[in-house]
Order: structure tokens, then sequence, then C-alpha cells
């Protein structure tokens, strides 16, 4: 038997574990199928695109476990870490995931809130008198 493929994708807050093995192509997001995890469309090709890009839809299982961030960021971090995983099955998916943008590791999250101010960058109100 062929081991699992293990790999971590991470987006804002976002942390998802992906498990990829042989199977007839479902895609499980904390025991429930993606489609209903994600109810909204593009949110469900966000996590297809890796196995799209590479024409592996129907040859892996993929068992996600995410935590933490909204949904939005759950998707992106579970299509990292998908990606991440369809290297180690085989390194030579590398140029098609990486045109398509797939490997990159958004680092984007929410700046820290500064001592003196209200939020991040916006300060108290000024009142002139």
């Amino acid at each position: 038997m062929e081991k699992q493929k293990n790999a971590v994708g991470r987006r804002k807050e976002a942390v998802t574990r992906v498990f990829l093995s042989k199977g007839e192509g479902k895609i499980v997001i904390n025991d429930k199928d993606y489609k209903q995890y994600f109810s909204l469309v593009y949110l469900q090709n966000q996590v297809e695109l890796p196995l799209k890009t590479v024409e592996l839809s129907d040859k892996y299982d993929v068992k996600i476990n995410a935590t933490g961030g909204g949904m939005k960021g759950q998707a992106e971090a579970a299509k990292l870490g998908i990606a991440r995983a369809l290297l180690q099955v085989n390194p030579d998916f590398r140029p098609a995931l990486k045109a398509a943008g797939l490997l990159r590791r958004d680092p984007r999250s929410v700046e820290r809130k500064k001592p003196g101010r209200k939020k991040a960058r916006r300060s108290f109100q000024f009142s002139k008198r």
C-alpha cells in the first residue's frame, strides 16, 4: 500500500492539515464533504484547483483538518496544502502548480493594534476644543 502524503497549508489565521491518498476523488474537510463544508461555489473551486491543474481530480482522495480563521482563509489554506501534498506525490508537477500560482504562501494577515491608537492605524477622534 502506498503511504499517504501529508502537507500543511496556512492563510491568515487558518491552518489546514492535508492527507492525500490514492482513491476516487473524494474531498473531505472536518468529516464533511467539501461541497457541504464550503457552501459558496467559488470556495469549492479554490479547493479543487490544484487537483484540476495537474488533472488528478479522480485519482486521489483528500482528507483535510481545518482550524482557525474564516471560510475563505480555510479554503485558500486547503488549496496550498493540497498543492504541497501533490508535490510529494510527483515533483514533476512543480512547473504547472507554480505557473498557476498555487505554491505561494499568501503572507497578508491582520496588522496588530498599536498603543495610543484606536485600531492598527486609526487614531482617536481629534477635538480642537
